[in-house]
């Protein structure tokens, strides 16, 4: 019996919906579609990374490029993500990080994804390894990189304290000599025709304290040649943070270069509500006509060498340590994160240990720096003493990127929860500033900052790097107690239009690529 022509009818639609549907690859079922050319994201919250109101829409990838945000029907072979309605936005740029360190080993870090972030840059407080071994050169850091590709991008500051390292080796308590800055302008040439972002200094650490601001102006109007921009940890955060943001001005001003203060803060007691000031200088420093910005994660403790607390690095002088334990940061608040040679330590307040020592707090930190400097030995601790509305009004500031500071797996909880952290707390739970605006300081604005043209905003023919999660259940789970805790909420995350992060796990894609400064040297 032949079917009638309405049955016929429903037929054939029925084959072709069969047909369309075996064609349309769905991205949850299959790893195999993480590599696919062509992507469609229907049914997102999309905000496009400048600040904007989201809309509802698709977004159509192909060969790693946004092809076009609207409403689109998908052609046989495409594969469909169903984003029902969450926010999907540019990948996170983490503009100051030292997960590189840990790439090598964790090509697909579920630290990073997992709190949406496509792109790292390293090289930051002047300082950059080869993954963990000595450094060499960007150029290599980059061969490297490209031999062993990870899930997400690389880019790089050129960093002065390891040139500094380098030339000056153990003598580095002085100025640097006429010749030494030239061996250090030329590594510094070398690196920035490698693609480097920029310079970078880490002037409250060795070797670069000892720098004079001379110094840094020199190599700094070497990175301006070449379009390149300046990022400091400034030379104090505490006792002279005045003086230190008054050296960056005076660095961007002489150079003539764009500047970013990193990882803002006012980490000394007395110091507390007085961002507002810092901004005021800030923005009067903008208005003279200077490219000033800044970064800052979202905790109240910041994670270094233990020497940052005696400024002069005078390890004997008892007065200088009894005033920063009490002006600077109290023993209850440092936990030492590492001290090499005695993992027993690792854990443990200043002022826990002093009382298992039997030894005074100022006393116990003079004799574990003077050990450490005698013996060569790393040690790290974690200072709880930045203030909450210092952090809420920095952050506020049109100016100030969203980082973390952190690593792969970090000691400390911003290398696991810093972007879910500030949606979290500080989007969601405080209203300190808009869902739109924390987008955009986690993805157009370091791209700004950093001077990348091509990623940070969701528009066509940008870089395919997105992050789709859900704004009501995104969370941080790291903590100072337990750092080791993933970010959740984070629902898909594609890197060059590869799909990296599936609901919760890595995928086999490692499509990162190197960013280089896309500026030449000016003639």
């Amino acid at each position: 019996m032949m079917p009638s022509k309405t049955n016929f009818r429903a037929l054939t639609l029925g084959i072709c919906v069969l047909f369309l549907f075996a064609c349309t690859k769905q991205a949850e079922l299959s790893d195999e579609s993480s590599t696919s050319s062509v992507w469609i994201i229907q049914n997102a919250l999309v905000y496009d990374g400048l600040g904007n109101d989201p809309v509802n829409a698709d977004v159509r990838i192909e060969n790693g490029i946004i092809s076009g945000v609207g409403h689109y029907t998908p052609a046989p072979g495409d594969t469909v993500w169903q984003a029902n309605g969450l926010a999907l936005s540019p990948g996170f740029i983490d503009p100051h990080s030292h997960h590189d360190t840990k790439l090598m080993q964790q090509p697909a870090p579920k630290s990073a994804l997992a709190q949406g972030i496509t792109t790292i840059v390293s090289g930051l407080d002047g300082g950059a390894s080869t993954f963990g071994a000595p450094f060499v050169s960007i150029a290599h850091n980059f061969s490297v990189f490209q031999e062993n590709p990870a899930a997400i991008n690389l880019a790089y500051f050129a960093p002065h304290d390891s040139y500094r390292e380098i030339v000056m080796g153990d003598d580095f308590k002085r100025a640097a000599t006429s010749e030494e800055l030239d061996q250090m302008a030329a590594m510094l040439r070398r690196d920035l025709e490698a693609g480097a972002l920029g310079l970078s200094t880490g002037l409250e650490y060795e070797p670069s304290l000892y720098s004079q601001t001379s110094e840094v102006i020199e190599l700094a109007k070497i990175a301006a040649e070449y379009g390149g921009r300046y990022s400091s940890h400034i030379r104090s955060e505490d006792i002279k943070v005045t003086e230190a943001i008054d050296e960056v001005l005076t660095i961007a001003r002489e150079a003539n270069i764009p500047a970013n203060i990193s990882h803002i803060k006012l980490a000394m007691y007395e110091l507390h509500g007085d961002a507002a000031s810092v901004l005021e200088k800030l923005n009067k420093a903008r208005d003279e006509g200077l490219d000033i910005t800044a970064d800052i994660y979202p905790y109240d403790g910041w994670k270094a060498p233990m020497a940052i607390l005696m400024p002069e690095r005078d390890y004997t002088d008892r007065a200088a340590a009894e005033y920063s334990l009490n002006s600077i940061a109290a023993p209850s608040s440092i936990t030492i994160s590492d001290y090499e040679g005695e993992p027993s330590y690792t854990g443990k307040t200043l002022e826990e240990l002093a009382i298992e020592e039997g030894l005074d707090p100022a006393d116990l930190m003079m004799q574990l720096l003077q050990r450490a400097e005698q013996e060569g030995l790393n040690e790290r601790v974690i200072g709880r003493n930045i203030g909450e509305q210092d952090i809420q009004t920095f952050m506020q500031w049109p100016f100030t990127a969203i980082t973390t500071d952190g690593g792969i797996d970090d000691s400390h909880p911003r290398g696991q929860g810093t972007f879910a952290r500030v949606l979290a707390n500080y989007v969601r739970d405080k209203n300190v500033i808009s869902l739109s605006e924390a987008i955009r300081k986690m993805t157009s604005l370091p791209a700004h900052n950093l001077g990348i043209t091509d990623r940070g905003t969701l528009k066509q023919g940008f870089a395919a790097d997105l992050v789709l999660f859900d704004p009501h259940s995104i969370q941080d789970h790291a903590t100072f107690e337990d750092s080791l805790q993933y970010s959740t909420g984070i629902d898909a995350v594609w890197v060059n239009g590869e799909l990296v992060w599936n609901k919760g796990s890595v995928t086999d894609a490692r499509p990162g690529q190197i960013i280089r400064r896309r500026n030449t040297k000016s003639d």
